[in-house]
């Protein structure tokens, strides 16, 4: 008898339990879900009216690679408006969602290689050429790697997104006296900077290192803004830290997929973000060519074997 009132109990306790878990369930989805329209809300009271529509739809046939990794093309642009812009910045997100790593490719923008259909060009002329699928097309093509998925990033989102998550500013060692062309003056020195100044950090390029300096600090901007956003206290503003930049970014990932990447980046677990920089040394020349000025003529093939032996690493 006392076998069977426990057992009638432990029927009792189940429901109970189920529906537990069903509430926080809701509850966390709902707190979530309002944390990331405050975001995209306070974003858009901010947002320049003139700034290019992050609602165009464009095609855009990626897939996962032959490894069965997920790779998402990033790609920067202060277009304004209509225009028709090169790509400032090109980037590769590697994703392993099996190990939840990461590693980063960037694409230097004067690489000159076949462009589908136009013949040799500068790569970040692609995006101008036919927006982000050309530019798939066009690293499948010279690289053999297929893309998934595509973001497409306004600085400002950029700027936005720095002061929410650093109210304090990110800590970066600034490596010597930055000011031209970047409408502000950075000096040398381990120090924290806001939104608007990383943005000049990472853009600076008029010095003898030219756009090499300006990637190089791009992955190191990256990298410090990983190490300092870590932990469950950064999972938790996930939901509002998308919602403030998502205005800001036209891209074909659902937000669903967009926390489950950004949970993985920023988990504890993470190892170190390994980078990789095409051309690689060794692997180009800079001559000047008629109607393109200085570009970098890449080895292909050697670049190529570069980008899948670091992915498959």
């Amino acid at each position: 008898m006392r076998a069977e009132r426990h057992q009638r109990k432990k029927k009792k306790r189940w429901p109970s339990i189920l529906l537990v878990c069903l509430l926080l369930i809701g509850a966390v989805s709902g707190y979530a879900y309002y944390q990331y329209k405050q975001g995209v809300n306070q974003s858009l009271k901010k947002i320049n009216k003139d700034q290019k529509d992050t609602n165009v739809v464009y095609d855009f046939e990626g897939q996962k690679d032959q490894y069965g990794d997920t790779n998402v093309l990033l790609l920067g642009s202060d277009a304004r408006g209509n225009e028709k812009s090169r790509a400032d910045t090109i980037m590769i997100a590697h994703y392993n969602e099996e190990k939840g790593t990461f590693k980063l490719t960037s694409i230097m923008r004067d690489s000159y290689v076949e462009i589908p259909g136009h013949g040799k060009h500068k790569i970040n002329s692609a995006f101008a050429r036919g927006g982000p699928e050309l530019m798939r097309q066009t690293i499948k093509e010279n690289f053999d790697i297929d893309l998934q998925y595509y973001a497409i990033v306004d600085f400002q989102g950029f700027v936005q997104l720095i002061d929410e998550a650093f109210p304090q500013g990110v800590e970066i060692d600034v490596e010597k006296k930055m000011q031209k062309n970047i409408y502000m003056t950075l000096e040398p020195g381990l120090q924290r900077l806001n939104g608007t100044q990383m943005l000049g950090y990472v853009r600076f390029r008029h010095d003898a290192m030219s756009d090499f300096g300006r990637v190089e600090r791009q992955q190191k901007a990256i990298k410090a803004i990983r190490e300092q956003l870590s932990g469950l206290q950064t999972i938790a503003k996930l939901p509002k830290l998308i919602g403030v930049v998502s205005p800001y970014v036209n891209t074909n990932m659902d937000t669903s997929d967009m926390l489950f990447m950004a949970k993985d980046f920023f988990s504890d677990k993470r190892g170190t973000l390994q980078t990789l920089r095409i051309p690689i040394d060794n692997s180009f020349t800079e001559p000047r060519i008629k109607g393109e000025g200085a570009v970098l003529d890449i080895d292909v093939e050697k670049n190529k074997q570069a980008l899948h032996q670091f992915i498959t690493q």
